[in-house]
């Protein structure tokens, strides 16, 4: 068989599309296309867009699947409308600028390599650099969202009334739950900058009263006692082993007899290359925190046994989304 170049070559474009998909969606091309066709001048002209550079992208958003193109009109497709349209339900738009910002950072992929350190201070979007701290937790939020819809209905939180919540960012997954038990209170332990916005999405969705913040780091402020549920979802792939280990004794300390752990997170498997989207996610991490990275399922049973906990279950959750859901229990009082 002669060997075919064509993966290869399809890899070294694959970012032409990428831009795309940012460009339009930061010049606001999907929203202005939502209520109906537009040719190419009359989209310019709305956008306030060189009419030239705009045919060239629009032609670029057809190639790619993002926009229909009949006769000199544009139109967004069906999944356009639905997760592109800022302010609409499905809404995607925001949970993308995560990935546009660290865009930069995989065109220094082989500077890691060089030195294992993050190619970009990860203080820059946890506090540092207001701008980058907000589009980032406004991301986080974005992608909450739409992950915490699928997933909060499948989680058994009956009896549960207090819930921790580490590392939890804009509090989306705290206040998602909290309207889905009304019984439940939870607090949100994140650092100061990232916990300032959140408290103004919490009180923008109306929850303040059951979705609380505490300002700090989560490895040395202490946990509060006597909670019967902590979370941590979507925040250990930024921990060492070490760091996990740490974190879910501080989880064990804290919780009640009988108490919930629970980690959603992506994993891998033993061999660290499937799912293919977890294995190149742990590089995305690597790039931008110190201790990035993506674990396996096996890992997490082996620490969550190490500390205490019993009863571990972990699976996929249901596709789209990447992500496996863990559980495991602090054994009852005897």
């Amino acid at each position: 068989m002669r060997p075919d170049p064509t993966h290869i070559m399809d890899l070294s474009s694959a970012y032409y599309g990428s831009a795309i998909l940012f460009a339009a969606s930061d010049i606001g091309v999907f929203g202005a296309l939502a209520a109906a066709p537009q040719t190419c001048p009359d989209l310019a002209q709305k956008l306030q867009l060189d009419e030239r550079a705009a045919r060239l992208l629009l032609d670029g958003c057809v190639t790619v699947g993002l926009l229909e193109k009949t006769g000199d009109q544009y139109r967004n497709t069906l999944s356009s409308n639905v997760f592109l349209v800022p302010g609409s339900p499905g809404d995607l738009s925001t949970a993308i600028r995560y990935n546009r910002d660290v865009y930069p950072a995989w065109a220094k992929l082989a500077d890691f390599a060089k030195t294992g350190q993050p190619v970009e201070r990860p203080q820059l979007h946890l506090g540092e650099d207001q701008e980058r701290t907000r589009t980032f937790v406004l991301s986080m939020h974005g992608r909450a969202l739409g992950i915490g819809r699928a997933i909060v209905p499948s989680l058994d939180l009956r009896g549960r009334k207090r819930l921790l919540d580490v590392g939890g960012g804009p509090g989306t997954f705290s206040v998602l739950i909290a309207q889905a038990n009304p019984e439940i209170q939870s607090t949100v332990i994140d650092l100061p900058a990232v916990a300032a916005i959140a408290n103004e999405l919490i009180a923008q969705q109306g929850m303040s009263a059951r979705v609380a913040t505490i300002p700090g780091d989560y490895h040395s402020t202490p946990f509060p006692s006597s909670v019967d549920v902590v979370n941590f979802f979507g925040m250990l792939h930024q921990e060492s082993p070490d760091g996990i280990r740490h974190l879910l004794r501080k989880a064990y300390d804290a919780l009640e007899p009988g108490g919930l752990v629970q980690v959603l997170d992506m994993m891998t498997d033993a061999t660290r290359t499937a799912p293919a989207f977890s294995a190149l996610f742990a590089v995305n991490m690597a790039l931008t925190t110190r201790n990035g990275w993506v674990f396996s399922d096996a890992d997490l049973k082996g620490w969550m046994e190490e500390t205490g906990f019993v009863d571990f279950k972990v699976a996929p959750v249901p596709p789209p989304m990447p992500h496996w859901l863990a559980t495991a229990h602090k054994p009852a009082a005897s």
